[in-house]
C-alpha cells in the first residue's frame, strides 16, 4: 500500500489529481519482474537527506511494493521542450524497455510560449504512442514560480496539461498546485516554512507524490475512488 507522506508534504498532497490504473506496471509486478521506470523531462538537481529525486522515488516504491526491485532510469534534460522530449523518448523506450514513463512536462513550453493547442497535440500523441507500445505513463506538471502567477500563458499550459491527462485517463501530478499550497503554508508560518523557502526543495515532496500516485495506480481496482480536486 502507499507510504504516508512526510509531515512537511501533507498539505500539498491535496493538489494531486485523481488516480488512474497502471495496467503495465501491475502486470509486471504480478509476474514478479523488475519494475523499470524511465524518467524524462526536466532534470531535477535537488538532493536531500535520502538522496536525489529518482533515488527517493525508487526507495519509496520498493518500500510500498514489497519484494519488488525498482530501477529508475533518469534521462531528463533541463530546458527541453515537449516536442524534443517526445522524439527522444521513442529512442529511450526502445533502448530501455520501461514499464512506466515518468514525464515532467510543460514548464519549458510555457516559458517558450509554445501555443497551447500545439502543446496539447504533442502530449496527446506521445501518450497514445506509449499506450500503443504497452508502456504506462505518469505526467508531472509545471514547476511553481510565484512570478508566473501573473502569466496567463503559463497558467494556460498548466491547465492544458491537466485537460489532456483527464481525456487520456492518465495520472498527472499537479506539481504547480502542490507547491502553491506548500508555499502558502510557509507564508502562514506553518512548519514547512524553512524547508520550502527555495522551490527546489519541493522535489522531496514531488518524489513522495510520484511514488504515492504510482502505488495507487497499481492498486486502483481494489480501492474506492475519491473525487479529484477542483
Amino acid at each position: 500500500m502507499p507510504s504516508p507522506y512526510s509531515p512537511a508534504c501533507r498539505s500539498g498532497s491535496a493538489a494531486l489529481a485523481g488516480r488512474s490504473q497502471l495496467p503495465v506496471v501491475a502486470a509486471a509486478l504480478k509476474r514478479g519482474r523488475t519494475l523499470r521506470i524511465l524518467s524524462m523531462g526536466a532534470a531535477p538537481g535537488w538532493v536531500g537527506p535520502s538522496g536525489d529525486y529518482s533515488h527517493v522515488i525508487e526507495g519509496m516504491l520498493e518500500g510500498a511494493l514489497k519484494g519488488t526491485d525498482v530501477v529508475m532510469i533518469n534521462r531528463g534534460v533541463s530546458g527541453e521542450l515537449a516536442a524534443d522530449a517526445a522524439e527522444r523518448m521513442k529512442n529511450e523506450v526502445a533502448l530501455e524497455a520501461p514499464d512506466l514513463v515518468l514525464w515532467q512536462v510543460g514548464t519549458n513550453d510555457a516559458l517558450a510560449y509554445v501555443p497551447a493547442d500545439q502543446f496539447a497535440a504533442i502530449v496527446k500523441d506521445q501518450v497514445d504512442w506509449l499506450k500503443t507500445h504497452k508502456v504506462d505513463v505518469v505526467l508531472v506538471g509545471l514547476q511553481f514560480a510565484p512570478a508566473m502567477l501573473r502569466d496567463a500563458h503559463y497558467k494556460l499550459i498548466r491547465d492544458t496539461l491537466r485537460q489532456v491527462a483527464a481525456r487520456e485517463k492518465v495520472i498527472v501530478i499537479r506539481f504547480y498546485e502542490a507547491m502553491e499550497i506548500l508555499n502558502k503554508a510557509a507564508e502562514a508560518g506553518q512548519p514547512v516554512a524553512e524547508q520550502f523557502e527555495r522551490s527546489e526543495a519541493g522535489y522531496d515532496c514531488l518524489a513522495q507524490y510520484v511514488a504515492h500516485a504510482i502505488t495507487l495506480g497499481v492498486f486502483a481496482k481494489s480501492m474506492p475512488t475519491r473525487p479529484s480536486p477542483k
